[in-house]
């Protein structure tokens, strides 16, 4: 049985019966047969169905949007921004697809020579609670826009998201079989990834789940891309704006109740700014409260589980224990809705769940380095690499650092780290491999073949 509860209220909003080892045999054998029709449309035929999808998804996000708030608690109007963007995506592949996997031709010796891009078959999906609906969606257009059919395992709390999703999916008339819904349970996984009908895996998640499903797949041979945690260091130098900069930090932060692998994790402070810049961080975080995620004025809403509000915390109170100091925030609040208050940790150093962790909530660390040098030394002192910022008045420095520096996928100049249709998305070290989104994400689960012609 699959469960959502709303972590506003804590009332349960549904159990999902979860699909027999029949049921998953069915929805993996329709995928496979879909495969085979859907790959001999044209691009242009395929890109039909996903400007149909991102007009639904558009006309109706006020209701998927409501869904997202109530299985996880993000707050209305960013889940209705969430699938304004899955929608913007969807148009960029429908409109970009067919340039993006056109023949490309190679001068060699021979008579003709070219690469082109085939469809590997079934993608299976495996996708996070945390933007229910982007996650999903940023996999689906260059999946599907290339040929390819898709299953999604999507996480238990938000079974009604990936309800609403194969709702949308089946109102616009993609034919049965290109996209399925597994309802299964996370032991269950590993047979989907076995299944020879089954050709790759996309996955989203923690880095512990991505190790599994990379173990899994890579047993079978097959392709996977993995986006996984990260501790994202915003870099503050002496040099910058600091109230710009502050604001940015708190809107990242905050975004999706810190709900977020791109999210400013770490605020690395010049030693010169750092009093100034704490003062200034607080002020933002106040201008933000929490509040019930329904009312579309709230900012912040609760954390999408309990456990996981409950997990934050303890990380915030052993950090406290080893020195760090709280500036605001750093409790649990009176009543039976999942919220963390928006928090600011200071004097945050090695060896503290916020220095070495990835703390997934509305929880702000703030490290001091005497200099730029050791600033850029401790944002790259962690196991993740998936974003990163910097933040200085010096935009020759800013894209010197940002380029040759900073050891992350994507690294932004005094602005927040976020994910665009047309720019590629991925990490390194422990926050995965493999990119999405733009040409580089389509790429990912083609068949890369070269044709040569004596």
């Amino acid at each position: 049985m699959l469960q959502s509860i709303n972590p506003y209220t804590g009332i349960v909003i549904d159990n999902y019966k979860t699909d027999t080892a029949r049921v998953i045999q069915e929805k993996i054998g329709l995928a496979h047969t879909a495969a085979q029709s859907w790959s001999s449309l044209s691009v242009k035929q395929r890109a039909a169905y996903l400007h149909r999808l991102a007009e639904y998804l558009t006309a109706n996000k006020e209701t998927m949007g409501r869904t997202a708030t109530d299985e996880m608690g993000k707050p209305i109007s960013q889940s209705i921004a969430e699938l304004e963007k899955c929608a913007y995506t969807l148009q960029y592949y429908a409109e970009n697809g067919e340039a993006f996997l056109k023949e490309e031709k190679i001068k060699t010796e021979a008579s003709e020579s070219f690469v082109t891009f085939e469809p590997l078959g079934t993608v299976l999906a495996i996708m996070p609670w945390n933007f229910p609906y982007w996650q999903v969606f940023r996999a689906m257009g260059p999946i599907l826009i290339s040929g390819n059919t898709m299953l999604l395992k999507h996480a238990s709390n938000v079974t009604g998201c990936g309800q609403a999703i194969q709702q949308a999916l089946d109102e616009c008339g993609f034919p049965k079989g290109v996209f399925g819904l597994l309802q299964i349970k996370s032991d269950a996984v590993e047979g989907v990834i076995a299944d020879p009908r089954v050709h790759a895996i996309t996955f989203t998640g923690s880095t512990a789940a991505g190790k599994k499903v990379a173990a899994a797949a890579a047993g079978h041979l097959k392709k996977q891309v993995l986006e996984l945690g990260g501790s994202d260091a915003y870099i503050i130098l002496k040099d910058a704006d600091l109230k710009a900069a502050a604001a940015v930090c708190a809107a990242s932060r905050l975004n999706n109740t810190g709900q977020s692998c791109i999210a400013a994790k770490r605020m690395i402070v010049e030693e010169p700014i750092a009093a100034q810049f704490e003062r200034l961080l607080l002020e933002a975080f106040e201008e933000r409260p929490f509040g019930d995620p329904a009312d579309s004025a709230s900012k912040v809403g609760t954390m999408a589980r309990m456990d996981l509000r409950d997990e934050l915390h303890q990380q915030v109170e052993k950090s406290i224990a080893l020195g760090a100091q709280v500036i605001c925030g750093g409790y649990i609040p009176a009543g039976d809705a999942a919220f963390y208050p928006p928090t600011i940790l200071s004097k945050v150093a090695k060896g503290m769940p916020a220095y070495e962790e990835e703390l997934f909530g509305p929880v702000a660390s703030i490290i001091v380095a005497k200099d730029e040098e050791e600033a850029i030394a401790i944002a790259n002192d962690t196991e993740f690499g998936l974003g990163g910022a910097i933040f200085t008045s010096d935009l020759k420095k800013g894209k010197r650092l940002a380029s040759k520096s900073v050891q992350a996928g994507s690294v932004f100049v005094n602005t927040m780290v976020s994910s665009n249709a047309k720019l590629p998305f991925g990490g390194i070290k422990q926050s995965g491999y493999g990119r999405e989104l733009s040409a580089y994400g389509i790429k990912e689960f083609v068949n890369i073949k070269t044709v040569y012609i004596k």
